[in-house]
Parts: C-alpha cells; sequence; structure tokens
C-alpha cells in the first residue's frame, strides 16, 4: 500500500517520516516532489572496478546550470535530507524529468526502512541537456511494511550510506566480500 498525501502528513506529524526542507506544495496525493541539490560528481576513472574504491570528483552546478553529456554517469544528490523509520521510501523520476531524457537511478531506486539522509542520485541522460539546482528531479513514495522489522538500516554496523552528506557519494561496493 502507498501513502496518500494525507497519510505523509499524519506520518510526518508522528516523527516516523522527516523531510528537510519541508515544503507543503510538494506534496502530491501520494508522493513528495524532491529537488536537485548543488552538487554533482563524475568518476575520476574511465573504468569503473567493482572491487576498487573508485574515486569521484565532485562540483558545483553553476547558476546558469550544467549540460549533463550523454555517456557519463552522473552522481548527483537530492536537496532534502530525509528520514523514514517506518516505511519503505522509493524514489522515482517525474514524467518531467524523464520526458527530457534524464534517468535519476540506474538501480537504486528503494530505501530501506531507516535510512536517513539525502539521496543519491545516478544520473544518465539521452541527449545533452541543461540541469540546474533546486529543480525538481524526482518523487518518493511511501509505501507501508508488513511485519516487524528486526534492525533498521541506520543501526546496521555495516549501513555503507548511513553517513549525513550534502554530496553524491561513491559506490561502496568494494566493502563487500566477494
Amino acid at each position: 500500500m502507498i501513502l496518500s498525501d494525507k497519510n505523509i502528513l499524519k506520518e510526518i506529524e508522528a516523527g516516523t517520516i522527516l523531510i528537510e526542507p519541508f515544503r507543503k506544495e510538494c506534496l502530491g496525493s501520494n508522493s513528495y516532489d524532491v529537488h536537485l541539490g548543488r552538487h554533482l560528481a563524475t568518476y575520476k576513472d574511465r573504468v569503473l572496478d567493482a572491487r576498487e574504491h573508485n574515486k569521484i570528483e565532485t562540483f558545483e552546478i553553476p547558476i546558469e546550470g550544467f549540460v549533463l553529456q550523454p555517456g557519463t554517469l552522473y552522481l548527483g544528490v537530492t536537496a532534502e535530507y530525509t528520514e523514514t523509520h517506518k516505511h519503505v521510501p522509493f524514489l522515482e523520476g517525474k514524467s518531467s524529468t524523464g520526458r527530457l531524457g534524464i534517468d535519476i537511478h540506474a538501480t537504486a531506486g528503494k530505501g530501506d526502512v531507516g535510512f536517513c539522509n539525502t539521496w543519491t542520485l545516478e544520473i544518465s541522460c539521452a541527449q545533452p541537456v541543461r540541469v540546474y539546482a533546486g529543480m525538481p528531479i524526482g518523487q518518493l513514495i511511501y509505501f507501508v511494511v508488513e511485519g516487524e522489522i528486526d534492525k533498521m538500516y541506520n543501526e546496521k554496523k555495516d549501513a555503507k550510506y548511513s553517513k549525513r552528506t550534502v554530496k553524491p557519494v561513491e559506490s561502496m561496493m568494494w566493502k563487500n566480500k566477494f
């Protein structure tokens, strides 16, 4: 079951969902619009290695915007910090974003119960497109969890993406044993 706008507001009031900054005009009938933060990043190396710590270069989006290029993976970040203590958050692109040929995630659209952070976006594009800090980029949808949670994401010692940040975070695949 997906939370409605009224239920999202109830959960915010109850403290089980936190969105900072929260703007009521960003609340849809069953989602909340999130915005592109000020920072983007690209990987330093063209060839990435899943067993290595691939370093990124982070930069601020200028006032005049930044032109994304096809064939490059950009890591972005939401302007909003979120916490979800009772529901499963999903991040999806907005239809207006998709109609510009922008994908905001390759595979990581689902958060875990207990995820407390900004969202790193895995941005790619079909053709060159100029983006701006603060533009609407996606929407959060909240699903009800069936059953009790044994250990929330923010309580796991091995959680790779729990350090609070306002910048994109590179892949931590290299921390896995394989």
